[in-house]
């Protein structure tokens, strides 16, 4: 484990939707101050959710989360509108207000997290959107843009706050490889000029190890395969990580969702 000082703890966390489905089994992580950590695994493996109790859109079910010291109560609004100032949000589809223009997009938590004049508004969102490249299509659409255009906006709006932690839902998801290039970059220009702490969720390999410090595997019911450093999990023997990161039809992880057999299901009598 990371012996970084830690701003996230996550101390022996259990979480499930409902009774009959677990999406985090005890799970015990820290995220170093300062770094970026990727957390990867397969779909449904309960990254995102991991996020999401982070974030307080969710209350673990058992276990605690603690952001710089303070234990997160999904229950408590003030707590939750307080904590939420100090971090951005990346959103796996982006989440972008179609309604608006580029400009309001990033605007937008500037105008309801802060009282700032509208001026010096205006001036945090040409910058923000000078970082990311796209000063110049501020006054721009959201449908008037492209994909990659798109997942850009959405991270100079989770950046508008200059946020201490940063989370990243599947930044490279629909990405051309030049715009994955770019998106990479840009996470990792942007944590060491600012000192935020990232945290990646991607199925992503090599963009990942290319920008990260530490590595985090899951896996499917929400537990924790491997972590380590990239070159730790690259070079790992164990066969749940090399099947993975080598990206490995055949090996520990299966293919199809555990179900009953297929003639069961159908009504088919097996014929001895």
């Amino acid at each position: 484990m990371n012996a970084d000082p830690a701003l996230i703890e996550i101390d022996h966390v259990s979480f499930g939707y409902d009774a009959s489905r677990t999406i985090l089994k005890d799970v015990n992580l820290r995220f170093p101050r300062g770094k970026v950590t990727a957390i990867l695994g397969g779909s449904g493996c309960g990254k995102t959710t991991l996020l999401r109790l982070i974030g307080g859109v969710h209350a673990a079910s058992s276990g605690r989360v603690v952001f710089d010291g303070e234990v997160i109560n999904a229950r408590d609004r003030q707590q939750l509108y307080r904590l939420r100032k100090r971090l951005g949000m990346l959103f796996q589809f982006g989440a972008l207000f179609t309604d608006l223009t580029v400009f309001e997009n990033v605007a937008f938590p500037l105008r309801e997290m802060t009282d700032l004049p509208e001026s010096l508004i205006r001036d945090i969102v040409l910058m923000k959107l000078n970082a990311v490249g796209l000063r110049g299509a501020a006054p721009l659409r959201i449908a008037e843009v492209s994909g990659g255009m798109a997942r850009r906006v959405a991270l100079a709006r989770a950046i508008a706050l200059d946020p201490e932690l940063i989370m990243y839902d599947e930044p490279f998801a629909g990405l051309d490889l030049i715009s994955m290039g770019v998106a990479a970059q840009l996470i990792r220009t942007l944590n060491d000029i600012t000192g935020a702490t990232s945290l990646v969720v991607s199925h992503d390999v090599p963009e990942c190890m290319a920008i990260s410090d530490w590595v985090v595997l899951m896996a499917a019911p929400g537990r924790i395969v491997a972590e380590g450093t990239p070159k730790e999990l690259m070079d790992s023997m164990d066969p749940e990580v090399r099947q993975f990161v080598r990206g490995e039809p055949d090996g520990p992880v299966k293919f199809h969702y555990p179900a009953p057999e297929l003639a069961k299901d159908f009504g088919v009598e097996r014929v001895q």
